[in-house]
């Protein structure tokens, strides 16, 4: 019998991993094995899946299309064996974490610790961006997203939800003085995004009635930290999570403005992950932990 998953986990650590001896290394053999494993995996397929340079290794479009079915039928063959108790109590390996800033910082980091020490025999691999990354794209085993579900391919846990304050620093509101209606932001510099999914207006409860009104500034964040050190540089007014601005707002260091016409909007959290009837118990173990210890303030 040929040992055709070996061949495929080979391809899938060179993959994930970007080279032949970091994925030799995880899979404890030499670079020459794992080459020859995933040469045997091309010849069988009659597809090239990488492309080798001096420089670089990338994957071709055929190879990408067997990562994200062989990344899921190896964590398939992990979950049978959690099934059976292996490590059920005790998970162990690498667990790709993919998170925006505000939430990997504000709520991640600081029980990330903790996580680690209960389960001494797992480790993080914690990446922190505000774009919006597909998971095998990302190589990341959970991510966490903040707002509205898009890709129902996953499976999701709700971890909390987050309503979203229009904040500004003292110096800024000392200078240009506090709005007292939304309609008074046409003379005040807004902070925004430049996300491609970001809005040029804000929603507030006007009248009884929930009402977009247009912001404009002079600068735009990838990047909710980014935004918010901005506030604090007394750059403008910036509309963020409150779980991001809390403890600016308890120190002084950021102001609420025009609570009054809070629309009392709120932002799901969830985790997401990759579906399968039994999870493999890295990915268990983390999101239950999440849901249980990182509390989500707002």
């Amino acid at each position: 019998m040929d040992n055709r998953l070996g061949e495929m986990e080979a391809f899938v650590q060179v993959a994930r991993r970007g080279s032949f001896a970091s994925a030799a290394k995880a899979l404890r053999c030499t670079p020459s094995a794992v080459s020859r494993a995933v040469a045997r995996l091309e010849a069988r397929l009659g597809v090239g899946l990488i492309r080798r340079t001096t420089r670089a290794m990338t994957l071709t479009p055929e190879g990408e299309v067997y990562l994200a079915r062989a990344g899921e039928l190896i964590a398939e063959f992990d979950a049978i064996e959690d099934s059976f108790g292996r490590d059920a109590d005790q998970p162990s390996g690498l667990l790709r974490v993919n998170a925006s800033v505000p939430f990997g910082t504000k709520v991640i980091l600081p029980v990330l610790p903790r996580f680690l020490s209960q389960q001494p025999r797992m480790r993080v691999d914690l990446a922190l961006t505000d774009d919006v990354v597909d998971l095998v794209e990302a190589r990341a085993d959970v991510a966490i997203r903040i707002g509205r579900l898009r890709d129902t391919r996953l499976r999701a846990k709700r971890l909390g939800r987050s309503r979203l304050a229009v904040v500004a620093a003292p110096a800024y509101l000392d200078d240009r003085g506090t709005p007292d209606h939304p309609d008074a932001l046409l003379d005040h510099n807004c902070l925004n995004f430049s996300f491609r999914r970001s809005l040029d207006t804000w929603p507030f409860l006007i009248d009884g009635a929930v009402s977009q009104r247009p912001v404009h500034g002079n600068f735009f964040g990838n990047s909710g930290e980014v935004v918010r050190l901005m506030a604090l540089g007394g750059a403008g007014l910036a509309r963020l999570a409150r779980f991001h601005v809390d403890e600016d707002i308890a120190a002084g260091r950021l102001v609420p403005v025009l609570e009054d016409f809070s629309p009392g909007d709120a932002e799901d959290i969830h985790a997401l992950y990759a579906g399968h009837e039994r999870l493999s118990s890295r990915i268990r173990c983390f999101v239950d932990f999440l849901a249980a210890h990182a509390m989500v303030r707002g």
